[in-house]
């Protein structure tokens, strides 16, 4: 009879211990398939369908504009393996913030988080849902263009459900990026196939004399870098969540070699079946590539394209505020945002705060109406935050020499990708001067203000305003600060 009650009271500890909750930090629970699916997914969302006619208008010739292609996939790549560096010497997550941290201090690292969450991240993530909400209305609205209002709140709806599911379960996010992802490869998979078919068919016109006519000036060139890599941006989009990783030291390289490479593939590919069916004159010309593409060659079943392509701009969508919400989450942990935004959510152990905030800055952005001249003078920013935080890696090479590497690139390339970044930010502005650009940097250093303000003197009345409605808001979001913050 002894011997039963032990072995029920032994039962019911380790039932006890089966229940008890995890750690309230966030969990290691994407693995290397997820990392490659983030990777794939958040590169591979409008830009693809945009930015071809882009690059194309720059260099004007079928050769300058495959050769572009694929040296942004390079340079992506090599960009992305200075940031794995960094992101295995550095296990945190919020991808450039903290390695501008270590590297150069609180200033440059606050100018980048506030440059990034308060214009950069959120206008990003309202465009692409802007674009998803366009290609689902379109078919509503055959004979016109679908109103505007109309647009705006399917935007607004994408931005709740993917802000939503993202605060509700990191496996949930991890499952609609696998979701979304394995979607939009199908349209991809469906326009690369296509190509090849009609280059098998002797579809090679277009390809004669491919450099003729080609703009290579300086100028050009820069801009047509800068479109092309505007389509590969989300390359460094893994190291925001590396707190999350599972075996970051082996997973965080593998995903980078595997998922760039093949977008690169993809891209080039893609592009080659655009001029199978296309002149040059034609393409730009065409107001939705893609669309033009499958009206020409699947006929009846040209409906399958804007469909898929919702599917990959929202996949896009939803790896931005997977990876963002952690920016911001990782700035409030530093104490350069409110405190707030780093709690963790007690039930789902998500950095919800940071999640729904992201999304509420982002709805913000619809409402004034096109933003995309805006996003475009702003993009030249993340270029110049890239080479800072590159430089940075430089810079830690001398200064913290016993610092573990577990992954160590020669030095020549994070030499040769801070170059790259000094030209596309330097280049556009040489080229072609304009005033927004001296605003988006007014607009950078304004950050300053707010840095010694709120962050350097903390000034005690700010204290006593956002004291009581962290407490509020903390018992009706049932979140917490993060373990380590009581430690």
């Amino acid at each position: 009879m002894e011997e039963k009650s032990i072995r029920k009271r032994r039962e019911d500890d380790q039932s006890v211990q089966s229940k008890e909750p995890k750690s309230t930090n966030l969990q290691k629970e994407v693995g290397l398939i997820s990392g490659i699916c983030i990777i794939i997914g958040t590169i591979i969302g409008s830009g693809i369908f945009i930015s071809p006619k882009s690059v194309l208008s720059n260099v004007n010739a079928v050769g300058p504009c495959l050769i572009i292609w694929s040296a942004c996939g390079i340079i992506a790549t090599l960009g992305a393996l200075c940031f794995a560096e960094l992101g295995t010497m550095i296990t945190k997550s919020g991808g450039e913030y903290p390695y501008l941290m270590e590297a150069f201090g609180p200033i440059p690292a606050y100018l980048f988080s506030w440059t990034s969450l308060i214009v950069i991240k959120p206008s990003s993530f309202a465009i692409i849902c802007l674009s998803f909400a366009e290609y689902v209305s379109v078919p509503f609205y055959s004979n016109c263009k679908p109103p505007e209002l109309v647009v705006k709140c399917l935007a607004a709806a994408a931005i709740l459900i993917i802000t939503t599911v993202n605060a509700l379960s990191v496996k949930l996010g991890s499952y609609v990026q696998n979701f979304f992802t394995a979607a939009k490869l199908v349209i991809v998979a469906i326009i690369i196939i296509s190509g090849i078919v009609l280059l098998a068919q002797g579809k090679t016109k277009n390809f004669e004399n491919s450099f003729e006519d080609a703009s290579v000036s300086v100028g050009a060139i820069s801009l047509a870098f800068y479109n092309g890599l505007w389509a590969y941006d989300g390359w460094n989009q893994l190291n925001y969540i590396t707190e999350e990783l599972k075996n970051p030291y082996r997973n965080l390289p593998l995903a980078i070699i595997i998922g760039i490479p093949l977008v690169t593939v993809c891209y080039v590919l893609m592009n080659v079946s655009y001029f199978t069916i296309m002149t040059s004159t034609e393409l730009l010309q065409s107001q939705a590539v893609a669309v033009t593409f499958g009206d020409r060659v699947l006929y009846p079943a040209s409906w399958i394209v804007p469909v898929f392509v919702a599917f990959s701009t929202i996949g896009a969508a939803n790896g931005t505020c997977f990876t963002a919400g952690r920016l911001v989450y990782v700035a409030g942990r530093e104490g350069h945002m409110l405190k707030m935004l780093s709690y963790i959510s007690v039930k789902r152990l998500t950095p919800a705060p940071a999640i729904i905030f992201y999304g509420i800055i982002a709805i913000l952005y619809i409402i004034p109406g096109d933003i995309n001249t805006l996003i475009n003078y702003f993009s030249f920013a993340s270029w110049f935050f890239y080479g800072l935080t590159i430089l940075g890696l430089i810079v830690m090479r001398f200064t913290k020499k016993d610092h573990k590497r577990p992954i160590k690139v020669p030095i020549v390339i994070p030499i040769l990708v801070t170059v790259i970044s000094a030209y596309l930010v330097l280049a556009p502005i040489i080229s072609k001067p304009e005033l927004p650009y001296l605003y988006c940097v007014l607009f950078i250093l304004s950050g300053l203000l707010f840095y010694f303000l709120f962050v350097h003197y903390k000034f005690s009345w700010v204290q006593k305003i956002s004291k009581p409605m962290t407490m509020h808001l903390q018992m009706l979001m049932e979140v917490v600060p993060p373990e380590e913050d009581f430690n």
